[in-house]
């Protein structure tokens, strides 16, 4: 916003009344409050992320009807970062810079709020990120309101072990951050409840692969010798459709290898047939079909919004939602938004989710959430099989990496820290 000239700083009278005059986009402004809206709406990621931008304009929308925030409007600043990895970091300082907006909701993979967390970071913006992720990161700019592994991916395991008997594990992600270090808790931890190395396979595959058809066959093949086998996938954006789809041709189903997906929902559903993928899981933290009034509500809403009645919901939906009313609450209580004030003001923040409960915001930055797992059905939705009878605690490092189980994240005062070594006292106890 221009500033006034030296001379008119010190008027009294007819200030307001000239800047109307000479200003008046910066005064209208002044009236509003920014919120960024950081989502591929292009690319590979597009199939996942658009709808993260559309229900943030909902979120805003509903809430600029309540009467807005702090008296002013919100106003929404939206930019497509297009699934390139350096330009969510371009188009996150621009954002912050020149847009000037007191909270950004966004990213969806690990590489991109990678590629973001320092700008966050050097310029103290604050960051809602809505997709499970992989852990081993607290950052005090940053509110992870996605799953860590272990509200999302141990207990599918878990799940997998104890109810489908599974001895044989595929680890099949895209090659990236996420997966990688998913799949390096996920090998660790089930090579503490004593499964063989020899009984686990991990294969990755770029970002949008589409030739699936010999990497299905040795999953077959590795599924074909004696032990019940499960893949458990971590394979994101579009790359998911083939890979459904070359299950079917190869005649692989839940019965034989169960797979269970941490980046698959209702909307990547949406894109298939979904029929020859009945029983196959997804493990998250909502879903749809669960049968709640608030669910209920905020599918009306949605179905409202976008005037299509038939377009799904899912997981990072959710998390939006939650992290956004956290948000509201949180600007509320420090009656600001003033990054350090709303930031501090952050943690404890309690808000309704849509599955029954309640969401908290934890010390380290992340939210409280149950975990369910869902099968596949013929009209593309989940029926729950499993649900944690409460809430679970996000662990920000895990327990099963040497290099991170011994720390902890705590932003309250005094400690103030993302990776604090309950060992040696010390803040920065091991690197990120």
């Amino acid at each position: 916003m221009a500033s006034f000239p030296k001379w008119l700083r010190g008027a009294a009278l007819g200030a307001a009344a000239l800047a109307a005059v000479v200003l008046p986009g910066a005064a209208r402004a002044e009236d509003t409050i920014k919120i960024g809206i950081l989502h591929s709406l292009s690319g590979t990621m597009a199939i996942s992320e658009t709808t993260l931008k559309d229900v943030m304009l909902m979120l805003i929308d509903e809430q600029n009807k309540k009467g807005g925030l702090l008296g002013k409007k919100l106003e929404a600043v939206v930019v497509d970062p297009a699934s390139n990895w350096p330009l969510f970091a371009e188009k996150a300082r621009e954002l912050l810079t020149v847009d000037k907006v007191a909270a950004v909701f966004g990213c969806w993979t690990s590489v991109s709020r990678k590629s973001v967390l320092p700008v966050f970071e050097e310029l103290d913006g604050i960051l809602f990120y809505p997709v499970q992720y992989e852990g081993e990161e607290s950052s005090r700019n940053v509110f992870y309101t996605g799953a860590a592994p272990n509200q999302q991916a141990i207990p599918a395991v878990d799940y997998l072990m104890g109810e489908e008997g599974v001895k044989r594990w595929v680890l099949e992600g895209t090659d990236y951050v996420y997966p990688r270090t998913t799949n390096k808790i996920l090998e660790a931890y089930l090579k503490s409840k004593g499964v063989a190395a020899g009984d686990i396979m991990i294969n990755y595959t770029p970002f949008g692969f589409s030739d699936w058809q010999n990497e299905v066959a040795k999953i077959k093949k590795f599924g074909s010798e004696g032990k019940k086998t499960a893949v458990v996938s971590t394979i994101n954006g579009d790359a998911n459709v083939p890979f459904y789809k070359e299950l079917g041709n190869q005649g692989i189903k839940a019965t034989d290898i169960p797979v269970v997906a941490f980046s698959v929902g209702e909307e990547e559903l949406a894109g298939i047939d979904t029929k020859p993928l009945v029983g196959h899981l997804a493990a998250w933290n909502y879903f749809e079909s669960i049968d709640t009034p608030a669910n209920k509500a905020f599918i009306k809403e949605w179905h409202d919004f976008t005037k299509k009645p038939t377009r799904t919901t899912n997981d990072p939906m959710e998390a939006h939602y939650i992290g956004f009313n956290m948000w509201v609450k949180a600007v509320e209580k420090a009656g600001t938004t003033q990054p350090d004030k709303v930031i501090d003001a952050m943690i404890g923040v309690a808000v309704p989710n849509l599955t029954g409960g309640y969401a908290t915001m934890m010390p380290n930055h992340h939210i409280t959430k149950p975990v369910y797992i869902g099968e596949v059905q013929g009209d593309g939705q989940f029926n729950v099989v499993w649900n944690t009878p409460g809430t679970v605690v996000a662990q920000e490092w895990s327990p099963y990496l040497p290099g991170s189980r011994d720390l902890i994240a705590d932003w309250r005062k005094p400690l103030s820290c993302g990776n604090f070594n309950v060992k040696t006292g010390k803040c920065g106890g091991a690197s990120k």
